[in-house]
């Protein structure tokens, strides 16, 4: 099993920018993907950015040229740089990991990544 936790949210104002954290914990070496969904009260969740093993990355259209995903497999640590937020990127962001050795970078589904986070919320204002 393994353990997600999620910090770094917080109210921002647009065109800020904001780093969230994931460590995660439990029977984990690093070899698996791992990646930041985000959903709001009554939409479905979105995904927002990938990495596999290598540090090969995956973003949706609406972040890219803006977020940033990085990963530190030693301290077991996935980060997410955002940069010029909207408000529009307003959400409970979450951190999702695969099975060991599942090196997925999708955006389009959730079921590839069996384990979750309990988010963490951004608010960005005008």
């Amino acid at each position: 099993q393994v353990q997600l936790v999620e910090s770094g949210g917080d109210s921002v104002r647009a065109g800020e920018s904001l780093t969230l954290s994931c460590v995660a914990s439990g029977d984990t070496d690093g070899r698996y993907s791992m990646a930041w969904y985000r959903q709001v009260a009554g939409k479905e969740r979105e995904g927002v950015a990938a990495i596999n093993p290598d540090g090969n990355t995956n973003y949706a259209e609406s972040v890219k040229g803006r977020f940033i995903i990085s990963r530190n497999n030693v301290k077991k640590t996935l980060f997410l740089v955002m940069n010029n937020l909207k408000v529009e990127d307003s959400a409970l962001y979450y951190c999702a990991a695969t099975p060991r050795s599942v090196w997925t970078m999708t955006l389009r589904r959730i079921d590839p990544y069996k384990y979750w986070g309990k988010g963490t919320k951004v608010t960005v204002y005008p």
